[in-house]
């Protein structure tokens, strides 16, 4: 009885669940992500339509801050006092992301290699380049190694984050120390600074650093979504509040955009929405949208491939002699094409794959026993994420 008056009376944050509002934005941005990708392939490239739909680089960011946050509210207790193996996190993490990439990388080599045997050659060669592929397969590009260029581009993403996973443990024993407003404010200090450093040295802001710079990229806005999770973690803000925070923070995101990037502000928007999203407790879970959430990183994994295999076959039929209205028409269907391809990735190969490699033993060595419901969503990269 007087744990539940101290808990009335000090009320905890909800842990994160599946099926909630969290993998709701989740899909979404996958969603859209696909949709950038696609935005030239259509009749009318959609940049010419409004130039929001060449800001893809903030969906990117957006997954790399929600990673940031999913990672720290299931393992960062645990990895922060030293209870979870690191052994047993670092493997799940690796292998959460490389079987089901090398798998990919493999079916577009065999694609683009038969196509070349066939004497069929892709409407823009330049992104096939052999000598650019190891880099990518290896998961280095995003870490000054030369290559990685074309192919399954929107895979620097992976190399960026796996080094912000492998991070992570030694990120939570850093900031768990200090009161979460510090380490809050800490973090959006640092996204700041590294984006003035980065257009100083580098030449272009921290949210849109080329792909050889990912990991300085990622980095900080990984950091901004740990703290973020920190500080949900530990402070309370009814669901009420923070659900409207949240819808206000998405509304002003899309006001902003009619208008321009604004991209420094947009993070901070993106932040304060995978925040709300997270203090809303997970009343009736939605299955539906448990399972979208995690056909994501397939997604973002093999859209690239759907909309290379698609549009290369149109190219190769002379689609540029079709009427506008046919064109529109093919375009829809390889863009919803994307979608069933990563389901079919996701249900014939990565859940299947990844339920042999990380049986429950596994998984609770990892951390994610602590997590109670809400492990699956961390076995969800985003993609990365992504792209």
């Amino acid at each position: 009885m007087v744990r539940a008056d101290d808990e009335l009376r000090n009320p905890i944050p909800p842990r994160i669940a599946r099926g909630g509002w969290l993998d709701a934005l989740r899909f979404i941005v996958g969603a859209l992500i696909i949709l950038y990708h696609f935005r030239e392939a259509s009749p009318v490239p959609l940049p010419q339509l409004h130039p929001v739909f060449d800001r893809g680089y903030l969906l990117t960011d957006f997954f790399i801050i929600d990673s940031g946050y999913v990672l720290a509210r299931i393992y960062g207790d645990r990895l922060a006092s030293g209870q979870a193996s690191l052994r047993a996190y670092a493997r799940q993490r690796l292998l959460r992301v490389i079987p089901a990439h090398l798998v990919v990388s493999l079916i577009l080599v065999v694609i683009v290699g038969g196509a070349a045997l066939a004497g069929v050659t892709p409407s823009n060669p330049r992104w096939f380049d052999w000598s650019q592929l190891p880099a990518q397969v290896l998961l280095v590009q995003a870490w000054g190694v030369p290559g990685g260029q074309g192919w399954n581009a929107p895979t620097w993403t992976l190399s960026a984050l796996i080094g912000c996973y492998l991070l992570l443990p030694w990120i939570c024993r850093a900031l768990w120390r200090w009161p979460p407003v510090v380490v809050l404010i800490g973090a959006a200090v640092l996204v700041v600074v590294a984006d003035v450093a980065a257009s100083v040295w580098l030449g272009d802001p921290i949210y849109r650093l080329p792909m050889r710079y990912g990991i300085l990229r990622a980095l900080p806005l990984f950091l901004l979504g740990v703290a973020a999770a920190f500080y949900g973690s530990r402070v309370y803000v009814s669901p009420r509040r923070a659900g409207a925070i949240g819808v206000g923070a998405g509304v002003a995101l899309v006001v902003l955009q009619a208008f321009g990037a604004f991209s420094l502000l947009s993070l901070g928007l993106m932040t304060v929405i995978i925040w709300g999203a997270g203090a809303m407790p997970v009343l009736r879970p939605s299955r539906l949208v448990e399972h979208l959430a995690l056909m994501s990183f397939s997604m973002f994994l093999t859209n690239e491939v759907s909309r290379i295999v698609w549009f290369g076959f149109l190219d190769a039929l002379g689609q540029d002699a079709l009427s506008a209205s046919l064109r529109w028409a093919l375009w829809s269907i390889g863009f919803a094409g994307a979608f069933v391809a990563a389901a079919v990735f996701r249900y014939g190969f990565d859940r299947p794959v990844q339920t042999w490699l990380n049986p429950p033993g596994v998984r609770r060595a990892a951390g994610e026993a602590a997590a109670g419901p809400a492990s699956a969503s961390g076995a969800v990269v985003s993609a990365e994420h992504a792209g």
